[in-house]
């Protein structure tokens, strides 16, 4: 082999580990969405109402963290998003818990809970890894009636989280 060839190669494979960090990966199609109460992306699953492509991957609604919108930004998923839809309301009382279904257990830095743009709770995880269900126990404080909740699950390795939204009824 010539003395060039090897240089090539040998610069290559240097270059090779530093391409596989930097090179951003296309997002995996499965992760996880509340199932109770049942979150917006569960009732798609149900067939409780028509959702379009959510209705076969309600665990993907996955985007970048900082998102305030039920489809996490995905446009595929535009419907999560729509709140004339005829979604299911859940009474609950002035707690509630919110049961997590885990396909692929991600390290963990929070679970945020925001009801009309406010955290009602947040969840620290420190990074640890989650088992195939989570649940949480959601104080609302003083919020009552009819409400819309966006859970956010926030990835520890990632720049990403995941979304659900579920409706419900405080204190109905």
């Amino acid at each position: 082999m010539n003395k060039k060839r090897r240089l090539a190669l040998g610069i290559g494979a240097a270059i090779a580990p530093l391409l596989v960090v930097t090179v951003p990966a296309g997002s995996a199609s499965a992760h996880g969405y509340i199932s109770n109460p049942p979150s917006r992306q569960a009732q798609c699953a149900a067939g409780t109402v028509d959702c379009g492509p959510i209705k076969w991957e309600p665990q993907s609604v996955e985007g970048p963290k900082g998102l305030t919108s039920c489809s996490g930004g995905n446009s595929q998923f535009a419907d999560l998003d729509d709140d004339s839809k005829g979604w299911k309301v859940t009474p609950v009382g002035s707690t509630a818990s919110f049961s997590w279904q885990l396909t692929a257990r991600h390290a963990t830095s929070t679970w945020q809970y925001y009801v009309g743009g406010n955290k009602v709770a947040e969840f620290d995880d420190h990074g640890a890894q989650p088992g195939a269900t989570v649940t949480h126990q959601v104080n609302f404080g003083g919020v009552t009636g009819k409400q819309k909740v966006l859970a956010v699950w926030n990835i520890a390795d990632t720049a990403n989280a995941f979304y659900a939204c579920v409706d419900v009824n405080i204190g109905g």
